[in-house]
């Protein structure tokens, strides 16, 4: 085997072992986060039996921007899912480092309450949030299916391009020329007089 094969080779394992690594940490993180977000929750005054879907909401709404931010890596809109990616990451760790330090513990009354009331408006938040993110990835989806417009060449592209020849204009095709014929001369007819015949004189006798 020849050494740029057997690196082909190498650089292929790496590659596949490096995306099954992800794909197990990202599945035990996304568990891990989901009980503690889940436990938050119910410490928030949360129902039992709802306290799943706040999980659901933050790390939905990670995987949202996740997506977003791929899918427009040439497109300016990618900064709005950018800022949602880190707000949302932001949120799931200091729920979870929330969740670490008051688990357990009996909390007061107001800070039951600023928790119950932070706990409670993240779901506003990011359905607001996840919406606005559907219509940019509409809107980017609906500008790329618009054919750009030709672009117009510029003066000095204009000027280097050398002048068309105009195409030479045909020869109009000789018209055969038509030579008058002479017309007779008209000779004057002289008009005939009828030639009366002379009577011959007849001798007169005298008695």
């Amino acid at each position: 085997m020849s050494t740029g094969r057997a690196a082909a080779v190498s650089m292929h394992l790496t590659r596949g072992f490096a995306v099954v690594t992800i794909v197990g940490v990202g599945a035990a993180a996304f568990r891990l986060s989901f009980a503690t977000l889940k436990d938050l929750a119910v410490i928030a005054h949360v129902p039992a039996d709802q306290a799943w879907l706040l999980p659901v909401v933050i790390d939905g709404t990670i995987l949202l921007a996740t997506l977003g931010t791929l899918v427009l890596a040439n497109s300016p809109d990618r900064r709005y899912f950018v800022r949602l990616l880190i707000i949302g990451a932001v949120v799931s760790i200091v729920g979870n480092c929330l969740h670490a330090v008051v688990s357990g513990l009996v909390l007061p009354v107001w800070a039951s309450a600023v928790l119950a009331a932070v706990v409670a408006a993240i779901a506003p938040v990011s359905l607001l949030a996840d919406t606005h993110g559907l219509a940019v990835l509409l809107r980017a989806a609906q500008h790329n299916s618009t054919p750009a417009p030709a672009p117009v060449p510029l003066a000095d592209e204009v000027a280097d391009q050398p002048a068309e020849t105009p195409a030479p204009a045909p020869e109009p095709e000789p018209v055969p020329s038509v030579v008058p014929r002479p017309r007779p001369a008209v000779v004057p007819v002289r008009s005939i007089r009828p030639v009366r015949p002379v009577q011959e004189a007849l001798p007169i006798t005298v008695s």
